[in-house]
């Protein structure tokens, strides 16, 4: 049975008091990490102190990215060493925003997904499909070239524990999310690759999340639907109010 989970990505927000802020308000209240995994990810800049503040409690930390290599002369890049040094335990990639705005491509993530498993930590990898391909009909070569380009190179035991969401980027910070019959479809269809790639037994082993608007008021239908084992969440996780909220909203089946 797949652990449904709530991931929070912060993006590029928060102080470190407000990081402090955060745990302590969630502090108490969170689910046995067995029947609800809860995650964390915030700017590298808080992880170490994320880290500190959250031991003992059920909640895991994980970054938003990181560079493919463990160290060398990269300016303004995340060690995914460094990160695993830290405690960190998950790491966002190919994250719509960073394949948009900064130019990432699917050889990239490929190689980030290869660091992070490197280093013992697990990534969250994100497939994107903009509404100009959704209006063409070209969703599935995308999703599908997405992950199975993320997945080279990587074992059947590393895929075991792969987590791969899908996120349209036409659905995400706009307040309305896709319909959940278009979020039931694309996690079918990612699910379906992986199955491809590997086999069904493997399949069944990804947990493959949603992205894009997710929030208190419709997180229970959308993980409802057969594939989608959880959320990736993004303003509705940067208070502890709405992030209890969403835990709260029954997201198990």
């Amino acid at each position: 049975m797949r652990i449904p989970m709530i991931v929070g990505n912060w993006k590029m927000n928060k102080t470190a008091d407000s990081v402090a802020a955060f745990v302590d308000g969630v502090r108490g209240n969170l689910p046995d990490g067995r029947q609800l995994e809860t995650v964390v990810c915030a700017p590298s800049l808080f992880l170490e102190k994320l880290v500190e503040h959250t031991a003992g409690m059920p909640l895991e930390v994980g970054a938003e990215n990181c560079y493919f290599e463990d160290n060398g002369p990269f300016t303004g890049e995340t060690s995914p060493y460094a990160l695993s040094k830290i405690g960190t335990e998950f790491v966002i990639l190919g994250h719509s925003e960073r394949r948009k705005i900064f130019r990432e491509t699917d050889e990239m993530v490929n190689l980030k997904v290869q660091a992070v498993y490197r280093n013992h930590m697990r990534p969250i990898i994100c497939c994107d499909e903009t509404m100009g391909q959704r209006e063409a009909n070209a969703t599935v070569h995308w999703v599908v070239s997405q992950v199975i380009e993320a997945l080279k190179g990587v074992s059947e035991e590393q895929a075991r524990t792969a987590i791969i969401a899908y996120e349209p980027s036409w659905a995400i910070g706009v307040g309305t999310p896709a319909s959940p019959d278009q979020i039931e479809e694309g996690c079918y269809l990612i699910r379906q690759t992986v199955a491809d790639v590997y086999d069904d037994e493997i399949a069944n082993e990804v947990r493959v999340l949603y992205g894009g608007s997710v929030k208190p008021a419709n997180i229970n239908v959308i993980m409802q639907k057969p594939d989608v084992d959880g959320v990736l969440v993004g303003n509705a996780s940067l208070e502890p109010e709405s992030f209890l909220e969403l835990i709260s909203n029954d997201p198990g089946k």
